[in-house]
């Protein structure tokens, strides 16, 4: 939960720089300063990397680093927990591929009946931006190839796949910001603030999770993972004042309720599958 509740800070006060610098500004250096804190901390060149796992890699973090960038992208119009919620898709669709039994089917529905309720298509709906919920999908499909490029990826340390899987991210979206923000980067007021949204977005989450996942059984650290749209929402309403109507809560719901329903379910499937976010922290 603190966790989550510290990714949720950290993205809440993350919007906060977008006017200066806008979301791809803000996207460079909160993955710029997680590249840097998780390279510190893992020193990825102690172990040796085979060619494989480096493509592995490579393809892991430009998948990361999209993530990160279509996320942001969608911030600038979408309320803070309704992109989450959208984003879960990706993942949830990950973990649904990998089985045929009619139960997934009841999540699929649960997925499917949240969506369109926060798709534009009614008149309820008609006050989110097409192209924002456009961004979050975009994401939701960038944290689908995280997962599957993440597995590629397993043959390294997961230290090592980790940080330079970052560095590659910051390769991927530092071009982005330059392109917007130009050498606002490197006021020495915002090198600051993005590193508070390094350590709020990804440090402190990181090392959380890991503490975590060693004390709960997989399935109930996803079952609580499944809450974040709900700390979105709640993160956004106090330090955002994003306002949701009740059809938007619900859709949030309907969410929470297929991933939990999903991770609950998983059954005999791989493990790796299983994970909905690994070091989603990251993401």
């Amino acid at each position: 939960m603190g966790s989550m509740a510290s990714l949720c800070i950290g993205t809440s006060f993350a919007k906060s720089l977008f006017d200066a610098v806008g979301a791809q500004g803000t996207t460079a250096l909160r993955v710029g300063f997680s590249a840097l804190i998780l390279l510190i901390a893992w020193r990825p060149w102690r172990w040796p990397l085979k060619g494989a796992d480096a493509r592995a890699i490579a393809l892991y973090g430009a998948a990361l680093g999209a993530t990160n960038l279509m996320f942001y992208m969608s911030l600038r119009t979408v309320p803070l927990g309704l992109a989450i919620a959208i984003e879960f898709t990706g993942p949830l669709a990950v973990a649904i591929a990998s089985s045929r039994r009619a139960i997934d089917f009841l999540w699929i529905a649960f997925a499917v009946i949240g969506l369109l309720l926060l798709l534009p298509l009614r008149e309820h709906a008609g006050n989110l931006d097409p192209v924002g919920i456009g961004y979050a999908l975009a994401a939701g499909v960038g944290w689908a190839l995280y997962i599957i490029f993440g597995q590629r990826a397993g043959n390294a340390h997961g230290g090592q796949a980790t940080s330079l899987g970052l560095l590659m991210a910051s390769l991927v979206v530092f071009p982005f910001g330059f392109a917007h923000a130009g050498t606002a980067l490197f006021s020495p007021a915002l090198l600051l603030a993005g590193l508070a949204v390094g350590v709020l977005s990804s440090a402190i989450p990181y090392s959380l999770e890991m503490v975590a996942l060693k004390r709960l059984p997989r399935r109930t650290f996803g079952i609580l993972l499944s809450m974040e749209p709900a700390m979105g929402a709640l993160a956004g309403l106090v330090m955002l004042h994003e306002q949701l109507s009740a059809m938007q809560w619900l859709a949030i719901g309907c969410i929470i309720v297929a991933s939990i329903g999903c991770t609950a379910t998983a059954g005999a499937r791989r493990p790796a599958k299983a994970e909905a976010r690994g070091t989603g922290s990251a993401a």
